[in-house]
């Protein structure tokens, strides 16, 4: 089950229907990072280069090499603080594209069966920014366990699979459920839910491909959701009343 849903999201990635939904979310994430790029290289000159002058006053000219030293370890910071911006960049800005995503799916690949209905703006703010705060916990959490021998991969992944699995999960399940419900029937397949968040933190883990983790994950849950529903539809039409109420 979890196996075909990624298989089927990996080709809606590139799918013509989604394909602008795609180069958005590449060009704007480019974008915020270059921007991010010459805001943090302008913090770093303002902030740093005047400790560096009272730290050590009246250089000689032959010194100036220290100068190009830490130059080269400023720009190794930046690109550093940029790597560790990535995902919680690409989870901001995909946010705001990813009930295009499900409903693209749901439309060509579920015909028969009703679309989800969209999050309202406030929502749909609220949840990215939700999900980037997610994002920056897992990772900093992770990047913490890094120091611990013999914990620091497993963590990441666990981390990242638990709260990837959850928060896009829940973003396909509410689509059709009200949120409570929605929580609790990603709660009771947990298991499932679990297994398909590992293999989105491997998708996040390959440098660059991870750029397309939010777009992937959602197409993933969203057909993932589709087959528990199906599976579970009992729970379904509980979820079904529960929303009309």
């Amino acid at each position: 089950m979890i196996l075909d849903a990624a298989r089927l999201s990996l080709a809606n990635l590139f799918a013509p229907d989604t394909r602008s939904v795609f180069w958005k979310v590449l060009g704007l994430t480019l974008l915020a990072l270059v921007a991010l790029w010459f805001a943090v290289r302008e913090l770093f000159i303002w902030l740093a280069l005047p400790w560096i002058d009272t730290l050590m006053p009246g250089t000689p000219a032959w010194a100036g090499w220290l100068t190009f030293v830490l130059g080269i370890f400023a720009s190794l910071g930046l690109a550093l603080a940029l790597a560790l911006l990535l995902a919680p960049v690409t989870a901001l800005i995909a946010g705001f594209f990813l009930d295009d995503v499900a409903e693209v799916i749901e439309t060509r690949d579920y015909p028969n069966e009703p679309t989800g209905r969209s999050l309202p703006l406030a929502e749909a703010i609220s949840g990215s920014l939700k999900f980037l705060g997610v994002v920056i916990l897992g990772n900093l959490v992770a990047l913490f366990l890094l120091l611990v021998p013999g914990v620091n991969l497993v963590a990441f992944f666990l981390v990242n699979g638990y709260l990837l699995g959850r928060e896009f999960f829940e973003f396909a399940a509410m689509r059709y459920r009200a949120p409570a419900e929605a929580r609790l029937f990603r709660a009771k397949h947990r298991s499932t839910v679990f297994l398909a968040g590992l293999l989105l933190a491997a998708f996040l883990a390959v440098p660059f491909i991870n750029l397309l983790t939010p777009l992937f994950a959602a197409g993933l849950m969203v057909h993932l959701h589709k087959r528990l529903s199906a599976k579970d539809p009992g729970f379904m039409l509980a979820g079904g009343a529960a929303a009309k109420t």
